[in-house]
């Protein structure tokens, strides 16, 4: 499996992500994007560094960036910490939300034994305050298709709020969807901005199959 590659230089990997591999590596899984970039950065003479700066969801696609040094990781984990890292995200959905413009706020709980998030009414323990940006970009043949901009980072965040506003992500049936592709939703990490670093990641939508309408 080939890796689509954004950039890269003596200390980062940008990648842009195929839908339906794993991130890390997992002793019950091959591949996974980590052992591909582990192959690409192969040199008999010294090991590699691979460091997993952040991840995405197996489902979805988009920007994904690997350190090539320990010293990158630390600093870019530091930045993500800091909240210096500002995502975009594209989504399908077959229905619309109320407004085409918004803010969606909703509590979220991780349920860590059935791996979805569960959204609840009010604060609660281990509840977490959730929001996101977004706005209709085009409609076209019943499908709505919306940037995204996250301004928390939870788990499965993007994928619950949608479905709990009543317009599921296509393709994510834990969360409601439809037309199902295995291990494939209609996710992508549009988008990865470092004001620090003067960096702007960008990558292409088509690598992921819901994108080719």
């Amino acid at each position: 499996m080939k890796l689509s590659i954004i950039h890269e230089d003596n200390k980062l990997l940008v990648l842009n992500k195929t839908p339906g591999l794993i991130v890390e590596k997992n002793p019950f899984e091959s591949p996974t994007v980590e052992t591909l970039v582990e192959e690409y950065l192969h040199n008999p003479k010294k090991k590699a560094y691979v460091g997993v700066i952040h991840r995405l969801d197996r489902v979805t696609s988009g920007v994904l960036i690997f350190a090539k040094k320990k010293s990158t990781l630390k600093l870019w984990n530091e930045y993500f910490r800091e909240k210096l890292i500002k995502k975009t995200y594209i989504g399908l959905t077959d229905k619309a939300l109320p407004k085409e413009k918004g803010t969606l706020k909703n509590w979220l709980i991780k349920d860590q034994k059935n791996k979805i998030s569960i959204s609840v009414p009010f604060k609660k323990k281990d509840a977490k305050l959730c929001s996101l940006e977004y706005e209709l970009v085009e409609e076209k043949n019943n499908t709505f298709k919306y940037e995204i901009k996250p301004i928390t980072g939870k788990f499965h965040q993007i994928r619950v709020q949608f479905s709990e506003a009543g317009a599921p992500l296509r393709g994510d049936i834990k969360y409601g969807g439809s037309k199902h592709k295995e291990r494939k939703i209609a996710l992508h990490a549009s988008r990865l901005i470092c004001d620090k670093e003067e960096v702007n990641f960008t990558a292409p939508e088509l690598i992921n199959p819901y994108f080719v309408l």
